[in-house]
């Protein structure tokens, strides 16, 4: 298991997404999940960077570990902000128009649909929001 440690904000983001390609290549991800992941990853990031300690900043963990055959990529991401569950709220309606739809949502809808597995927890004081993904 690979563990980073870094500051929730937006202008790290190129530094998760390294640290993630990084792993993903080692163990020969294909190009389709890990566009995937990639997408995953920037939305929870981007959403902890933004919400979970707004407005001041502070720190995320991203745990990345390999399992299974076929084998899939297990990412966690633990921030002590603002207690929220994203998998709570109901999913946007993606068959209305975008003018008819109400905002936020699409992110956390689009994490779920393209992931195998999607889970959350609040443990310990953090929020552990956990992606699982097949990548061969």
């Amino acid at each position: 298991m690979q563990e980073l440690n870094i500051e929730a904000r937006t202008d790290n983001l190129g530094e998760v997404l390294g640290f993630i390609d990084a792993l993903l290549e080692e163990h020969e991800c294909r190009a389709k999940p890990q566009i995937q992941i990639n997408i995953a990853v920037e939305e929870i990031f981007v959403n902890i960077a933004h919400y979970a300690y707004a407005p001041d900043v502070g720190n995320a963990r991203i745990t990345v570990d390999f399992e299974g055959d076929p084998l899939s990529v297990v990412i966690t991401f633990a921030d002590s902000g603002m207690p929220y569950d994203p998998l709570a709220k109901e999913d946007p309606d993606v068959t209305l128009s975008v003018s008819e739809r109400q905002i936020g949502g699409l992110g956390i809808y689009m994490v779920k649909k393209s992931m195998d597995d999607v889970e959350y927890e609040h443990k310990d004081g953090f929020n552990i929001l956990t992606i699982k993904k097949r990548i061969n």
